[in-house]
């Protein structure tokens, strides 16, 4: 028995090796392709270690093709679309997981439909309604769009662990005459951290990294957001891809931040978001 045991976990142990290792070294190979120069980002055999070390292509893509614009576009929508997610979710999740309402279960499912979906296939949907609206080639209808696209998911993951809480608490509270929004944010938001950190990571991620609703809304060259931006710059320095993987690995710069600074409640929240729906 405890040979068959040790047997799972070796197997277990060299199945996470081998997907570390599938994950890290296009990462590494990308960041040390972004310390060489040109003529040495397709040396035969690849190199991990560089030979000869430059900050060149960083300097130039940073300097290059209003680079900077491109990041705080992308800055300014990921951080808005992702406060308004968390924001909106929250409450739907908190109304849906802790009151009771005509139509409840009803329109529980119906949300969920948009969990069901491929986002690409709304692409069309979505160009229709945002020229209607005016959004079109600007970043509130990035934005717009963006919360639209996470709040179903968003709303499910808080409504399990918003289940979590105990319901004591929130009788206490409205025995003590507090109303349903002094109970939400005095009593949910601050213990419902580990749910909330999940949300934020989940659509600062999307926001930040969209390509095909950016690239079919966004016209405007000063409007354009990193993702689109690369792209493009990548067709513009086709053979320059060391300045290519220089850009991208600043564009993950704000995620790895993102990450880090929720990682604390991240495992937590996923932990807890699993165990009620």
């Amino acid at each position: 028995m405890r040979q068959t045991r040790i047997f799972y976990a070796a197997i277990s142990y060299l199945l996470l090796g081998l997907g570390t290792l599938v994950v890290v070294v296009p990462f590494l190979y990308m960041l040390s392709s972004s310390l060489k120069p040109q003529s040495y980002v397709f040396e035969m055999p690849p190199r991990l270690i560089p030979e000869q070390i430059t900050l060149r292509n960083y300097t130039e893509a940073l300097n290059t093709d209003n680079f900077g614009l491109y990041f705080l576009n992308s800055l300014v929508v990921a951080v808005t679309a992702t406060g308004s997610t968390v924001l909106i979710s929250s409450m739907m999740g908190y109304a849906f997981g802790r009151m009771e309402f005509r139509g409840k279960r009803v329109l529980f499912p119906v949300l969920l439909i948009g969990m069901m979906i491929p986002s690409v296939m709304l692409i069309i949907p979505q160009f229709l309604v945002a020229k209607e609206l005016h959004l079109l080639n600007s970043l509130a209808g990035l934005i717009v769009v963006y919360v639209a696209m996470n709040l179903s998911m968003q709303t499910y993951l808080l409504t399990g662990f918003f289940k979590t809480i105990p319901v004591d608490l929130i009788e206490a509270a409205r025995i003590d005459g507090a109303s349903q929004w002094t109970t939400f944010r005095k009593i949910i938001l601050p213990l419902s951290r580990p749910g909330l950190a999940v949300t934020v990571i989940f659509t600062f991620l999307y926001s930040w990294d969209e390509f095909p609703w950016a690239h079919v809304a966004i016209k405007e060259t000063t409007r354009r957001t990193l993702p689109v931006a690369i792209a493009l710059f990548q067709n513009q320095h086709l053979t320059e891809w060391g300045q290519v993987f220089a850009a991208s690995i600043v564009a993950l710069i704000p995620v790895v931040a993102v990450y880090i600074i929720f990682q604390r409640y991240f495992v937590a929240g996923i932990a807890t978001t699993g165990m009620k729906s």
